[in-house]
């Protein structure tokens, strides 16, 4: 079956509204200077804030860089307690070139839903979006639900930073645009729940990340006489070939650790302007991911003398990292976890503790004082696929949980159920 998106009144609320997220493109520029339609958060950062006005949920703005938004929305608690409970989820998706199919036209077949963003995260964003409509419908008791809808999750977390500023800040010291979603949140949350595709599972750990930029300089000349220059590409290449050692090293550094061993990759390398030309500059950014309780500086240190050792004499340089983020520890969501589990099974999942060899948001939460766990529907391995693609029974479940989480909080024990079996990806 396919369907048509050109009358939405007879969808479900969990399809119309990630029909919406998909079809408004989010891209990350990723650190290049690109420039379109397709770039950056703010169509859908309207969209979202819209939608709340349209519900008459308080929602508000926070900027971060020029055309880049967090949104941040408060639905009140009406359980008589003063929890405060954050669902977050990254509006930015990866880019979509060489992608199989219409990035920003989703389709419906087969019960999955397909388009860039569909799994990684707007699915998970989908689900949260339709939790709250339906506490809001229900009248149902419940904790504080502040809602973040932050920007540059995949290249730099730098709105989920963002964020933290909003209670981690004395109020004299927050930006001027800061203050009306400080208003919205004048305190730290108790709890969050980070939306990442983890099919419904509850992921406790994960690694951390270090990147940056390393330049390699050369002389350039005509390549008539190449003798007369110095190619910045070949030292690259000799800086190349020693984090390729590294990283092969690393490979075998704590190999039975739950989120796998440390890696490094080297992720782009740019130089050279002409073939005639004997480059004088080239460009390479690379990622140390890190395990849990690894420092960043540490680890940074060593791939810089690594190269240095390799590159005797040559001019190489190595920019501070544009994104820093230690692993999430296994103790950081604390009993949040098992109420979390409780709420799954109350809805007749059975979800698992797991831990994950990616990063997300959940580890700047957990280093700012917040309990934090990573859940939600769909994949990780659909996730920046050129066919991306979220089984659609799966966001409509990551809702009824979230909404068995807050309408069950202040309930001793939580609702228990037989688990159902729940749909996996083929």
């Amino acid at each position: 079956m396919m369907l048509d998106f050109s009358n939405l009144s007879n969808l479900s609320n969990h399809v119309s509204t990630l029909a919406d997220l998909v079809r408004r493109p989010s891209v990350n520029p990723m650190g290049r200077d690109v420039s379109g339609p397709e770039y950056l958060e703010t169509r859908v950062t309207d969209y979202l804030v819209q939608r709340f006005l349209d519900r008459g949920i308080p929602c508000a703005r926070q900027q971060v860089a020029p055309g880049r938004d967090n949104v941040v929305a408060r639905l009140e608690g009406s359980d008589g307690g003063d929890t405060v409970m954050l669902w977050d989820a990254h509006q930015d998706t990866v880019p979509v070139e060489g992608m199989t199919i219409e990035p920003f036209s989703p389709v419906v077949r087969n019960g999955r839903l397909w388009g860039r963003g569909a799994c990684d995260v707007k699915g998970g964003m989908a689900a949260m979006l339709t939790g709250l409509d339906r506490l809001c419908v229900m009248k149902a008791k419940h904790p504080t639900i502040l809602f973040s809808a932050t920007v540059n999750e995949e290249f730099g977390f730098s709105g989920i930073k963002a964020l933290t500023r909003l209670w981690s800040s004395d109020r004299a010291d927050i930006l001027q645009g800061d203050h009306q979603a400080r208003e919205l949140l004048p305190r730290i949350p108790d709890v969050a729940i980070v939306a990442e595709p983890t099919e419904l599972n509850i992921v406790t750990t994960h690694k951390g990340a270090t990147r940056w930029r390393i330049k390699v300089y050369g002389r350039a000349c005509h390549s008539a006489y190449p003798e007369r220059g110095d190619n910045a590409i070949y030292t690259s290449s000799r800086v190349v070939a020693a984090i390729e050692t590294l990283s092969r090293e690393l490979a075998r550094r704590n190999p039975s650790h739950p989120c796998g061993p440390p890696t490094l990759n080297v992720g782009t390398i740019r130089g050279g302007s002409g073939v005639n030309l004997v480059p004088d500059f080239v460009i390479l950014e690379i990622e140390r991911r890190l395990v849990p309780g690894e420092s960043s500086d540490v680890a940074r240190r060593e791939v810089i003398d690594r190269v240095r050792h390799a590159t005797p004499g040559a001019r190489v340089d190595h920019e501070e990292p544009f994104l820093e983020s230690l692993g999430l520890p296994e103790d950081s969501g604390g009993a949040f976890v098992e109420r979390l589990i409780s709420a799954a099974l109350a809805t007749g999942v059975h979800a698992e503790k797991l831990s994950a060899r990616y990063g997300t948001n959940a580890s700047v939460l957990a280093a700012s004082g917040v309990k934090s766990v990573v859940f939600g529907p769909g994949s990780i391995e659909q996730a920046h696929t050129v066919d991306e693609w979220i089984d659609l029974d799966q966001v409509d479940q990551a809702a009824s949980i979230l909404v068995e989480l807050a309408s069950a909080w202040s309930e001793k024990p939580a609702r228990r159920a037989t688990p159902r079996p729940r749909t996996r990806p083929e």
